[in-house]
């Protein structure tokens, strides 16, 4: 970088710093002699300082420092005579963040030092916010010890940078420190370390930092109070922040939006539901967390009520809003709402593409893979999670070749996959029966696109293999794991040595199986057809038995149907649904007809 800088100086015009030049200023100084309200020397010094500062400056906001490197225009400022203030060391760091030049940003240390700035609280922020933005806490720690008196602007940058790198336990020590050197924090300090309490997950220091905040007398505000409901609630406790929460006589929108998220985190839905409805004012975001926590914990038709209720509302949804209904339409199956909301969607609010993974993900879940090929093809943006959702979509609906097809156009782009990414190629590879491709992107995964293969990537490989009757080499995958295997892939194993007769297998498995679940009766019931398989009556018999007199039963299948826009869900045995009776009366009518 240093010598791409010297080359570009040597290539500037001499036109470009012309007005930064002394012979000018002194050109200027002479002929106005006479005059004495004309500018002096220093005036157009300080001029050409402000001028440097300006094109240093506006490097920092254009971001592109590629072409013209901030630092060319500091060091040619040096070679005409000009002299650096405080404000060319912020702007000039403040560039240099933006291209995360981190050999530059030491240069500009040193001369900072040299230039006698280094007690310059300004400047030492700035240099202190450069080394965190690169991820160098060391070394704005030297820059903050170095001071010999901080002030309270670089105590908090400090315990924020902390915060920042999620380091809370020095955040805390540093806020400790600040009460034994005599400086009172302000609300920004009070703030930014509850947030550290929040993240250290200790319940008892949270309590101290409250005890402390009403201890102090200063002025507790709104923002200050939300991060502290937030901090109880990822302490653990949702009933010290409902409690604190009840104790503010002055809610704002914020602190009654923090409560409600906290109550949906913990899924509380009753509270959040109850706080929500007792709302004086709400917001998007009100109904943007009850929307998103009703789909995260399954209850996907209310959460479609809400988007509903929130249209005949004064709010009008955002990105946020269809993402949580998009998802809870893709989960509940729901395509003919998923549908509608993608009409919504069309208006204004998709021009960038961003909701387009979210639209391929709904359609590819509701059984319309047609749909979502057409919203990847047309899509303006083809990343990472766009062409994620078409693999895994395709996968999921048995297509793997051509979900293979669209992860080598993926490779052919330049766009690295990601973990789901792996799980959609695998996935696709065993049901496509293609155990070849499958054995070598595995072990790509870490050699070519450095990523540690999972649980779940272990589970498609065993699928895989087992699919192919590779029983053995299966079971030896599942044995090497770096960690232990979950009901799923033995559950997927012991399906395997059931199509394939392997009574040894199924036995080791089966045994796996009760020991990982005692109460569940899968295993027993897939070793008991196996046993029947090779004719061990007497086996499958004691199996059959055993299940019944310990009352063992399994999960009741459950199949759903949209009809205009709602869906409908039965279990196995269940008449609770309202138009029971309706339904077997026309179940009946149409089996005479059948028959």
């Amino acid at each position: 970088m240093r010598a791409c800088i010297q080359q570009r100086f040597h290539q500037l015009p001499h036109t470009r710093f012309s007005f930064l030049h002394p012979p000018r200023i002194h050109a200027y100084t002479v002929a106005n002699v006479e005059n004495p309200f004309a500018p002096s020397r220093e005036d157009y010094a300080y001029a050409n300082v402000f001028l440097w500062n300006t094109m240093i400056r506006k490097q920092a906001e254009n971001g592109d420092i590629t072409r013209d490197p901030p630092l060319l225009y500091y060091i040619q400022g040096l070679r005409t005579g000009l002299r650096p203030n405080g404000q060319t060391f912020m702007y000039l760091l403040k560039a240099l963040v933006c291209g995360k030049n981190v050999n530059e940003g030491e240069e500009v240390h040193a001369s900072v030092v040299r230039t006698g700035f280094a007690s310059s609280e300004f400047v030492s922020g700035a240099l202190l916010g450069f080394y965190v933005a690169n991820g160098f806490i060391g070394q704005a720690r030297q820059v903050f010890d170095e001071m010999p008196q901080p002030g309270l602007v670089l105590w908090i940058l400090m315990i924020r940078a902390y915060v920042c790198l999620t380091l809370p336990g020095e955040a805390l020590e540093l806020f400790r420190t600040i009460r034994r050197v005599g400086v009172m924090p302000d609300m920004v300090a009070v703030a930014t370390v509850v947030s550290a309490s929040g993240l250290l997950g200790d319940l008892g220091v949270a309590k101290t930092i409250h005890c402390f905040i009403e201890k102090s007398g200063v002025e507790v505000y709104a923002f200050v109070r939300s991060t502290l409901i937030n901090t109880y609630g990822e302490c653990g406790s949702l009933t010290d922040a409902y409690r604190f929460f009840q104790e503010i006589a002055m809610k704002n929108t914020v602190v009654w939006n923090t409560m409600i998220h906290q109550s949906l985190e913990h899924n509380n839905l009753d509270l959040g539901k109850q706080l929500f409805d007792s709302m004086p004012e709400r917001d998007v975001a009100s109904w943007n967390s009850m929307i998103r926590g009703f789909a995260n914990v399954g209850q996907y038709e209310e959460a479609l009520a809400l988007f509903h209720d929130m249209e005949i509302s004064v709010f009008r949804p955002n990105t946020l809003t269809l993402l949580s209904t998009l998802s809870a339409c893709a989960s509940h199956g729901a395509l003919e709402a998923g549908a509608w909301i993608h009409s919504y969607v069309n208006i204004d609010l998709n021009q960038d593409g961003s909701l387009d993974s979210s639209l391929i993900d709904m359609y590819s879940k509701c059984g319309d893979i047609a749909k979502a090929i057409q919203i990847f093809e047309e899509s303006p943006r083809r990343d990472l999670f766009t062409r994620t959702s078409i693999i895994c979509g395709l996968e999921m609906h048995g297509h793997g070749k051509k979900a293979l097809c669209y992860f080598f156009e993926m490779k052919e782009s330049q766009v690295s996959p990601d973990e789901a990414t792996m799980v959609g190629v695998l996935s696709a590879c065993a049901h496509a029966g293609l155990i070849e491709q499958g054995r070598r992107y595995f072990q790509s995964m870490e050699k070519v696109f450095g990523l540690v293969p999972k649980i779940e990537h272990y589970g498609c490989m065993v699928d895989l293999l087992s699919r192919m009757g590779c029983l053995k080499e299966a079971y030896d995958l599942i044995m090497g794991m770096p960690m232990e295997a979950n009901e799923i892939i033995w559950g997927s194993f012991l399906s395997a040595c059931r199509v394939y007769n392997n009574v040894e297998l199924g036995e080791v498995t089966a045994r796996r199986l009760l020991e990982l679940d005692p109460s569940d009766p899968w295993g027993r019931v897939m070793l008991s057809n196996i046993y029947a398989k090779e004719a061990k009556y007497d086996r499958s018999m004691g199996l059959r038995k055993e299940i019944k007199e310990k009352g063992l039963k399994k999960s009741p299948g459950c199949s759903s149907i949209e009809v205009n826009g709602s869906v409908h869900g039965f279990l196995v045995e269940d008449n609770s649904h309202p138009c029971y009776n309706e339904i077997n009366s026309t179940l009946e009518k149409i089996e005479k007809l059948m028959n």
